[in-house]
């Protein structure tokens, strides 16, 4: 390899790596909700895209920073609503059940972004476009570098909720322990709803990060987003939260190499290859917790 394809790699890694982060905060929600409640939400992703639609409303009446606030709460509101409607009063020994109604749940919001969009790509605010930092002849996008930082902020809130709160002691004691918990007096519905709308937030800021990163926000972004971070989750270990920001970063380093060898059009193929790999040779992950439990 010549002097120059070494720094196409390198800025190619970069970059992925940065936009990595929003892989990694996908991968924290579906870690959270497995966690506690030992299932997955395949609604989790496409409500993160949703969210991101639904801070368009604010987007002429709001700065820009409050934009991707509100993409946030309303990644609250959607997690919540899915764990009511798809979680609540469906009996905890009824899996498949669950699992299928999040796939309707999928189905719906797609279908609600492409109905109220006519399938039309809308444009998304970004932060920093127009500055960039250079080293040496490499050159880091200013609107990645925020979405890198905005991604961390959001991780570093979440471990200070887990480990400083009660309701992130209430959430480590239910998804380790959740009949001890529940006679040590925390109420376990309550708890599974806090950590829906939880995830809601990471997912909706993840969900702005992507609009802000692409530049634009398209109902064909769910599906993709929702393997990436079923991928994410599963390289990192289920339950496992450090290893899904490992795995998102690794991930997102990746794809971005494989599109500069390969194409964008065999990008994806290959991330499931990097998949296989891991659940061949290291099928619990790279941070598996004992027990299966964090």
């Amino acid at each position: 390899m010549t002097a120059t394809d070494w720094l196409d790699l390198t800025q190619s890694w970069i970059d992925g790596v940065m936009f990595g982060t929003t892989y990694a905060l996908i991968g924290i929600g579906f870690t959270l909700i497995f966690g506690v409640m030992h299932k997955i939400n395949l609604a989790y992703a496409a409500a993160s895209i949703g969210a991101a639609y639904l801070s368009l409303l604010v987007i002429e009446l709001v700065p820009t920073p409050l934009v991707y606030l509100f993409s946030a709460f309303a990644g609250g509101l959607l997690g919540a609503l899915i764990y009511f409607v798809c979680f609540r009063f469906i009996p905890i020994k009824s899996p498949l059940a669950t699992l299928m109604s999040t796939v309707g749940m999928l189905l719906v919001i797609e279908e609600l972004m492409s109905h109220l969009t006519q399938g039309m790509p809308q444009n998304y605010p970004a932060m920093l476009t127009d500055i960039g930092l250079e080293i040496g002849d490499l050159y880091i996008r200013g609107d990645l570098m925020f979405v890198f930082a905005l991604g961390t902020i959001a991780m570093v809130l979440l471990n200070l909720l887990l480990k400083r709160t009660r309701l992130g002691l209430a959430t480590r004691a239910v998804a380790q322990q959740p009949v001890a918990a529940q006679l040590c007096g925390m109420g376990i519905d309550k708890t599974n709803a806090s950590t829906f709308i939880i995830a809601g937030f990471l997912g909706g800021t993840a969900g702005a990060m992507v609009g802000a990163a692409i530049g634009v926000l398209s109902p064909l972004v769910a599906m993709p987003i929702t393997v990436k971070g079923l991928v994410v989750t599963v390289i990192g270990g289920l339950g496992s939260i450090p290893g899904a920001i490992i795995a998102g970063l690794l991930v997102g380093g990746f794809e971005n190499i494989f599109q500069y060898w390969r194409g964008v059009t065999e990008r994806d193929i290959y991330v499931m290859l990097l998949l296989f790999v891991f659940l061949v040779f290291r099928p619990n992950g790279l941070f598996a917790p004992p027990g299966g439990r964090d």
